[in-house]
């Protein structure tokens, strides 16, 4: 499935993080991809995370997987939604869903959130502080927006979900299947099922706090900073009044810290790092047995493609004339074909390495690497 109507640049200059925007059926050939049932599946697995919402009149009940599995028929009449998170780490359909999304830089990627309401199911009135592309699978949901939110927003009393306490819509849409909708974040907004078997794919993006950039970037330098280091004064002069804090000192003071703080080369390094740490380690492919050159020479001869792991996480960033690939919270430094090798893996899914590049050695090299992280694999199904 490809969107066969959407210009990405039109997008980000008018909308991205600016405005709402409803999309009716850009794709060739909508298919859901994935059925109600294995989605319940998820939901009672271990070390999948999902959440069941439950309405009744204004109460509202929440509850965190994995789900027995006779709870769902437990439900009755009353209004119920599903969620599992990050089902693109899980499922190589829904994965497939990120594609024409790629305009977007990958270490803005969270995951895809999928959902399943009956007839009035929904989460209640909410905000987010990410932008979400809400792409509806199967059956109908009525979508209501209002305006921006802050911390300042009334909410409802509750214990698990932040519920708007006075939500007033501005605009409503039915989807169907194939539509899409935009919200960018601190939209308020309202989804409700119409009807039952409504599946929608929420494609969310994440926008690191400042709170969040600053504590993990000093906790990193903390790590690394030694107890000698210290403050020194050797030409201190006599001062008249000793208790003041003397401009020389806090420039001095100042200085030391804004040495780590602000070594831009350094920090890259950290939120590469970070940013490319996997929301879900355990979901990694490693083989049972490490490969080595021999095989991968031959995979790559007969024309097998590689897939990277969904629930992996690529991004680069260049230095000095080189470059930086960092997988799942790894740091692989590359230069010549192997950064080649490292820009096209970071900005495709499956790739067929060519001939020319599949001969050098440094790429052979880094391809194991990755194959025995559990990164990426053979696509031996092709």
């Amino acid at each position: 499935m490809v969107p066969g109507r959407f210009d990405s640049e039109w997008f980000l200059r008018e909308y991205w993080q600016k405005k709402p925007l409803l999309i009716r059926n850009p794709w060739k050939a909508w298919e859901n991809p994935m059925e109600p049932d294995e989605l319940a599946g998820l939901a009672c697995e271990d070390g999948v995370e999902s959440r069941l919402v439950t309405q009744a009149s204004d109460n509202w009940e929440l509850e965190h997987g994995p789900l027995p599995e006779p709870r769902f028929g437990q439900l009755g009449k009353k209004p119920w939604t599903l969620l599992v998170q990050a089902v693109d780490h899980l499922v190589p359909e829904v994965a497939a869903l990120l594609e024409p999304f790629r305009f977007i830089p990958n270490w803005r990627v969270d995951d895809v959130m999928v959902s399943y309401a009956v007839d009035g199911g929904g989460v209640g009135p909410h905000f987010d502080q990410y932008d979400v592309f809400l792409v509806q699978g199967l059956g109908q949901r009525r979508w209501q927006l209002g305006g921006l939110c802050d911390d300042a927003t009334e909410l409802l009393p509750h214990d698990d979900l932040r519920l708007l306490a006075g939500f007033e819509p501005a605009e409503e849409w039915v989807l169907e299947p194939g539509d899409i909708l935009y919200v960018p974040p601190r939209f308020a907004h309202n989804g409700v099922a119409v009807g039952d078997d409504c599946m929608t794919y929420s494609i969310g993006f994440r926008a690191p706090s400042r709170r969040e950039l600053v504590g993990g970037w000093a906790e990193s330098l903390l790590a690394e900073l030694d107890d000698d280091d210290r403050y020194a004064d050797p030409d201190l002069p006599a001062q008249d009044n000793p208790g003041e804090i003397t401009p020389e000192a806090l420039d001095r003071l100042h200085a030391m810290v804004a040495e780590k703080m602000l070594n831009r080369a350094a920090f890259a390094r950290w939120f590469a790092q970070y940013s490319t740490t996997p929301k879900n380690p355990e979901f990694d492919w490693r083989p049972e047995e490490p490969i080595g050159i021999d095989y991968l020479r031959r995979c790559l001869a007969e024309g097998v493609p590689l897939l990277r792991n969904p629930a992996s996480r690529f991004s680069f960033v260049r230095e000095l004339g080189s470059l930086l690939l960092f997988v799942d919270g790894q740091c692989l430094p590359c230069t010549g074909d192997a950064a080649k090798f490292a820009e096209l893996i970071s900005a495709h899914d499956r790739l067929t390495v060519d001939p020319a590049m599949s001969a050098s050695e440094p790429v052979l090299e880094l391809i194991v690497e990755l194959y025995n992280m559990g990164s990426i694999a053979f696509d031996l199904e092709d």
